[in-house]
């Protein structure tokens, strides 16, 4: 491949996915690579790297979330940077009094279970966070008191939580940062301390080493100085989701607002 070819890229088929890859893509065709992008869920994203389809990921939650699919893999990657830092999250309308509900384990009050929604609507089963919420599910009997989790479409948890909201109904989200929803929503996290949702992960943009050296320098570099932070890729998810811009337009805007164009 010459200097200026093409680069294929994994992304995992979520919104703030797609939005953090949009900027990894602005800079990469700024920089004369053409960029072909396939979109999986979690599991499958990772099989494209593991199968040899692509060469670059945007981008795996490591250790927590991710570390399942990319350990396998890692000798063979070149972690490039941390895109943001990432973590999931059980949460409550903000409308829910913190001192009925503050932590997990609020959940099994009473007069808690009496008037809280009992299905918890999350995304795929390969979610780190979908992972973690039947967890949490069997360590605290919750399903006992009549809470159930289903996997679902990032619409249906998030369809299931305004629906909530609209009605001010007393409902359990499992979402995470950074997330659209999370943009103009008030949602108040609950404490867990058995650590069930791993705390912060670091989303990290990962490419083969065997291509480092077919990538022009300059992109490299400039890959490796990239840091979105969490505020930046909720609000070019919620651009993307609510405002209908496309992934790539955003990482061009991206780029243009912090003078990178």
């Amino acid at each position: 491949m010459t200097k200026t070819g093409t680069l294929v890229m994994s992304t995992i088929d979520l919104s703030f996915h797609h939005a953090a890859a949009g900027v990894v893509t602005a800079i990469l065709e700024k920089h004369g690579v053409h960029v072909i992008e396939h979109r999986a869920p979690h599991e499958e994203a990772f099989h494209l790297l593991a199968d040899g389809t692509a060469d670059m990921l945007c981008s795996a939650w490591l250790p927590g979330s991710h570390g399942i699919y990319f350990d396998p893999l890692a000798h063979q990657f070149e972690n490039l940077s941390v895109l943001y830092s990432p973590y999931a999250l059980w949460g409550v309308p903000d409308y829910v009094p913190p001192d009925a509900v503050s932590t997990v384990a609020d959940l099994k009050k009473p007069e808690v279970v009496a008037r809280m929604r009992k299905h918890i609507q999350g995304i795929g089963p390969g979610a780190g966070i979908s992972r973690f919420s039947r967890e949490i599910l069997a360590l605290y009997d919750l399903n006992a008191l009549g809470y159930t989790f289903s996997n679902g479409a990032l619409d249906e948890c998030v369809s299931a939580f305004e629906d909530a909201v609209s009605k001010r109904e007393w409902a359990v989200v499992p979402p995470w940062q950074p997330q659209y929803l999370l943009f103009q929503t008030k949602i108040r996290e609950l404490a867990e301390p058995h650590g069930l949702l791993r705390g912060k992960d670091e989303a990290t943009l990962i490419l083969r080493k065997s291509r480092l050296n077919d990538l022009p320098a300059d992109a490299i570099a400039e890959l490796r100085e990239t840091s979105l932070g969490d505020a930046e890729v909720t609000q070019l998810d919620h651009l993307i989701s609510r405002e209908g811009v496309t992934p790539t337009r955003a990482g061009r805007d991206y780029l243009s607002r912090h003078g990178k164009l």
